[in-house]
């Protein structure tokens, strides 16, 4: 008997008192999904969902009489979320769809586990806990959390066409749970598919792909979306690009201790082209945090191979910490990747490294002064304020930010004797 019984977040207190209101009088529930699933495998559980076989306002009303705190969340799904010593636990009644058109469904609660676990998506995702810890499998999950193997429930192309999100979903999972070649119903399913993503809103897309790009290793789940055409579908920007760029960044995040960023990853699999990277950013209706760490990054240039720390700083100063950052990790990555055993490349890789400790460690210095400086001065308001405070910017920058705010007044006020 397979169990998880023995695990911590199985005995807490507040998921065991929802589990004893659930399961009385009549009722029955099991947790389910992600937190069952990454049990067995040896993973950090986050979330922990329950399936019960109680209507949505059965469940409302029983927390209600032990003192639970219950949020209709999705309740016109029914899900309800009950809160119990500051944790939410999902509780979702037992569904099969009536009706799906790809995108969402509609559908009817129900009673039937079995009925339950076959609309549910992938076979590791439709694992069930009973009240003692008991793990029940009623789709050949176990089997495929044995071999890491990430399969559809039943027909691959059914599944994927009740909500062709899952076409994406797949490669997720594959990225965080698989191992070998992903399943080959799977990969045609998910080919043949690939056009209807189109149909799926850019929020969507960009959720999954997000959370796609921040698995601990996605280049072959990136491969394989490559291979079927997938990538291509939803960035486009990707087609002429290829994705060695993602191992080796990959490894140099875990050799720097780098947390992983699925933005600075998706950099290295699209052009630096400032124009594309906007037009990507709006489509896929990025963040505007998200969208402008592109753009920094795309428009500041390539780092030289021969920087000083003083040019370095200029850079800096120039295009911002972000942009100079991720162009930083990404020729690091790079070099770390092709350097092995090359004293040049070797050297390249240890100076970049004391660049990005330099670029880590950088706070932007302060021009000293302002436009009401040159104003005061005697400069006309006007677009020649602007110009005479960029000059003095730029000779500061040149000269290693060292003049001080008496030597930039003077240099001023001889400038404005000269135009006078």
């Amino acid at each position: 008997m397979t169990s998880v019984a023995g695990e911590a977040w199985f005995r807490d207190p507040a998921l065991r008192r929802i589990m004893d209101v659930l399961n009385a009088e009549g009722g029955e529930a099991r947790v389910v999904g992600g937190a069952v699933r990454n049990a067995l495998m040896g993973m950090p559980v986050g979330d922990i969902d329950v399936a019960t076989t109680l209507r949505p306002e059965e469940v409302v009303e029983r927390a209600k009489t032990a003192g639970i705190k219950a949020v209709p969340t999705g309740i016109d799904h029914g899900t309800v979320t009950l809160v119990l010593d500051g944790q939410g636990f999902e509780v979702t009644t037992l569904r099969r769809d009536v009706e799906t058109d790809g995108r969402r469904a509609q559908v009817a609660y129900g009673t039937d586990w079995t009925v339950d676990a076959e609309r549910r998506d992938l076979t590791i995702n439709a694992l069930y806990a009973d009240a003692t810890g008991e793990v029940i499998d009623l789709v050949g999950g176990l089997a495929d959390i044995e071999a890491r193997n990430v399969r559809f429930i039943g027909n691959a192309a059914a599944r994927i066409a009740e909500d062709y999100l899952r076409v994406l979903r797949f490669f997720r999972f594959f990225a965080y749970y698989g191992d070998g070649r992903p399943d080959a119903d799977g990969l045609r399913a998910s080919a043949r598919a690939k056009d209807k993503l189109g149909t799926l809103s850019a929020e969507r897309i960009w959720s999954e792909t997000k959370k796609l790009l921040a698995a601990p290793d996605p280049s072959r789940a990136l491969l394989w979306m490559r291979q079927t055409g997938v990538l291509t579908e939803i960035l486009p920007e990707t087609e002429k690009w290829g994705m060695d760029a993602v191992h080796g960044l990959v490894a140099a995040e875990q050799a720097m201790k780098w947390e992983p960023d699925p933005v600075l990853r998706l950099a290295a699999i699209v052009p630096d082209d400032p124009e594309r990277m906007e037009a990507m950013a709006k489509r896929l209706r990025m963040s505007n945090a998200e969208a402008a760490r592109l753009q920094a990054w795309s428009t500041t240039p390539v780092l030289p191979d021969e920087v000083t720390d003083v040019g370095f700083d200029r850079l800096l100063y120039r295009y911002g910490r972000e942009g100079v950052r991720m162009r930083l990790r990404l020729a690091l990555a790079s070099s770390r990747a092709s350097g092995q055993g090359d004293p040049m490349a070797m050297r390249k890789t240890a100076r970049l490294s004391a660049l990005s400790a330099r670029c880590d460690a950088y706070k932007r210095p302060s021009f000293p002064l302002s436009g009401s400086d040159v104003l005061a001065a005697g400069v006309p308001a006007g677009k020649r304020v602007g110009e005479v405070l960029a000059a003095l910017e730029t000779l500061w920058v040149e000269r290693n930010f060292t003049l001080g705010r008496a030597e930039l007044t003077a240099r001023l006020e001889q400038m404005v004797k000269d135009t006078g």
